[in-house]
């Protein structure tokens, strides 16, 4: 099931989940550029507008992704409009795989302004609700580089199991790079 265009999904304590819009091109490239160191080596985020264009349109158009913004409620926590507080991080959810299969890969980063204060574990928990609720999906999938602690603390919070080791698994900064494999199905959350 393809989730709404616009709006918020999941709210919570201190952040809410929305899909990712073409309007978020200035804030998203302006928080990665300033966030590239917290990201190298691991995640290389578009820092420009016609990146930036290219990577959501495919999360919006493309129905083997889904693309979630983690943005921060309004000062005080309260239930102010979408948009308030900014956008803390995204996470995103790629190579969803219906039939049998049932299940999708994650991807996520925080901005600098946002690391080290728990939203992304929260926004976290929220995509994983919508992914097994509305989005109909049993198991989700997370890759992460071995040297890259914060990823999997987040992943080991949230309560993905570790599942193995890939050598050589995916082609990040021109390189084939080894990374654990975690994994959460609809059964381990209930």
């Amino acid at each position: 099931m393809p989730h709404p265009p616009f709006g918020r999904l999941a709210t919570g304590p201190r952040v809410a989940i929305r899909p990712f819009t073409l309007e978020d091109g200035p804030e998203f490239t302006a928080r990665a550029r300033e966030s590239k160191d917290l990201h190298r080596p691991w995640l290389f985020p578009p820092d420009s507008e016609e990146a930036y264009a290219d990577y959501a349109g495919r999360l919006i158009e493309d129905p083997s992704r889904a693309g979630f913004l983690v943005c921060e409620k309004g000062e005080g926590g309260g239930e102010a409009e979408e948009g308030d507080g900014g956008i803390a991080g995204f996470i995103n959810i790629n190579n969803i795989v219906r039939g049998g299969f049932q299940c999708g890969a994650l991807g996520y980063g925080a901005f600098a302004h946002a690391a080290g204060r728990g939203l992304m574990r929260e926004g976290l928990d929220l995509v994983i609700g919508y992914a097994f609720g509305p989005l109909g999906l049993h198991r989700l999938e997370i890759n992460a580089q071995p040297g890259n602690t914060a990823s999997i603390a987040l992943a080991r919070g949230a309560g993905f199991r570790r599942e193995g080791f890939s050598p050589n698994m995916i082609y990040i900064d021109g390189a084939w790079r080894d990374h654990e494999r975690w994994a959460l199905t609809a059964e381990m959350r209930a």
